[in-house]
């Protein structure tokens, strides 16, 4: 329960109408995409500018309350579950594109914005916005930033990391500092941009970024290419990426999530394969033309059944479709949908898929597979019921296993999901010891009440104590 002196002070700074302490209200709140977790905060806090925030920041400092911030909650590593109670912050009032600047090619946004809304408003001005994370129709920027998310198109853009390029952000203390800007150029101190990226709320508040856009690319072509075998795929991916060729879009699909999708989307997907590469490249059209036939052969010389390309921008907008509808489509067949995310050098794409089938084989699992194959960010997916507890432990068991495999073919544990919770326990695999107390150190010096969605990142105990030899 949050102090009734505390109460007030929110009260007083935000209004009654933004501050929200009734059971209903909180329960909302309580949980966020990630399986398995809920907690209930104590209050949900909307303010409406960044000096509100301030304020709220300085009491909850003063009292020691947690605070979590919010975007749409579809992060999959419980970053947003209050799991310390506190309270939780929305940002539902700041949600306002502030300029676009077409001389210095940027957006700036505040956290609220949602990330389709930036796409969509950007190129009506003939300008792109690469980062597409697959929540992107619902997904704020400023839980894009939070848990710097990828997407489909991130082998040849990059991530949410990649365009940040200046922030305001509220720190533990209720200070409000500014990092970077609109700058080709700025080696002005420590990068305090990119710390914040990726931190998950927990060394400060996000309340305005400045993004990077780029010119619209001049053309785009789509191709299917299916095949009866998953090694197959996945040694066309590191072949095309051998051959010196970076798609927009690589992304691979199993049978099982290929079946799943088609029963979703109907848009007549080929569920007799075995595996399917959704490949996309744009640019310049004589540059799309030929980077299109080599990988076409490249598919073809790797046993593809089928090479097709999408006949129309309706056709292949349809394929992206329901590609990001990979998770809706699987959550429909069990009560229960675990999502992951593990990364791992293009090379081994197909040591990674191999390895998923034979450890999902050794628990007696239902396991699909889809990803972004051309960054090596594969999505194994269990559907199970979390009130199966003896299957439960089962998935947790083949879930380490398929994490010690990634490390050991030199991946990592997630590749844009984050870490927050779920992935907390993990964490030491990838950085050992001497790693988190560095990222320690850096939480201390900047939040030394732990107020910032504290339980994240680090976990109270370690599943493995030691690193996985590569």
């Amino acid at each position: 329960m949050i102090d009734v002196k505390a109460k007030q002070q929110f009260i007083k700074i935000v209004g009654p109408e933004n501050f929200d302490d009734s059971k209903t209200g909180r329960l909302v709140y309580s949980y966020d995409a990630t399986p398995q977790f809920q907690s209930m905060p104590d209050a949900v806090i909307s303010p409406r500018n960044k000096e509100e925030i301030s304020e709220i920041v300085k009491v909850c400092n003063e009292y020691t309350i947690p605070i979590v911030p919010r975007g749409s909650g579809t992060n999959l590593c419980a970053g947003t579950c209050p799991t310390e109670g506190g309270v939780v912050l929305l940002f539902k009032h700041l949600n306002k594109i502030l300029e676009i600047d077409e001389e210095n090619l940027t957006i700036t946004v505040q956290p609220g914005v949602i990330t389709q809304e930036v796409t969509t408003a950007v190129e009506a001005k003939s300008l792109f916005y690469p980062p597409d994370p697959g929540s992107m129709k619902i997904s704020t920027i400023g839980g894009n930033i939070n848990e710097n998310s990828g997407g489909l198109r991130g082998l040849k853009y990059g991530v949410t990391r990649d365009y940040v390029m200046g922030l305001e952000a509220v720190l533990a203390n209720g200070e409000i500092i500014k990092t970077g800007g609109k700058l080709a150029k700025d080696v002005a101190g420590y990068d305090l941009t990119r710390l914040f990226v990726g931190s998950e709320g927990t060394l400060g508040i996000i309340t305005e970024a400045t993004l990077k856009l780029i010119p619209m690319p001049e053309t785009k072509e789509t191709i299917l290419a299916l095949y009866q075998d998953l090694e197959s795929a996945a040694k066309s991916v590191s072949k095309i990426i051998a051959s010196k060729i970076i798609p927009i879009t690589l992304e691979f699909l199993d049978q099982p999530t290929l079946e799943a999708v088609e029963a979703f989307a109907k848009i007549g997907l080929p569920t007799d394969a075995k595996a399917v590469l959704l490949i996309e490249q744009d640019g310049p059209a004589e540059i799309v033309k030929r980077d299109i036939a080599r990988i076409k052969e490249i598919c073809k010389e790797e046993n593809a059944v089928s090479v097709k390309s999408a006949e129309s921008e309706e056709e292949a907008e349809a394929l992206r479709t329901a590609r990001r509808a990979a998770l809706s489509a699987l959550a429909r067949l069990k009560p229960t949908t675990i999502l992951e995310d593990a990364t791992v050098p293009r090379s081994e794409i197909a040591n990674m898929v191999h390895a998923i089938g034979e450890i999902a084989k050794k628990y007696n699992l239902n396991i699909c597979t889809f990803g972004h194959a051309g960054d090596g960010n594969l999505h194994p997916t269990c559907l199970t019921d979390v009130r199966d507890r003896e299957e439960i432990e089962r998935v947790e068991k083949a879930f380490e296993e398929i994490f010690e495999k990634a490390i050991e073919l030199g991946g990592t544990i997630t590749g844009e999901h984050g870490v927050g919770v779920m992935k907390a326990p993990y964490l030491e695999m990838k950085l050992g010891a001497a790693g988190i107390a560095a990222m320690q150190a850096i939480k201390t010096g900047l939040d030394p009440n732990n107020i910032m969605n504290p339980g994240k990142m680090f976990a109270k105990d370690s599943r493995k104590r030691v690193v996985v030899s590569k």
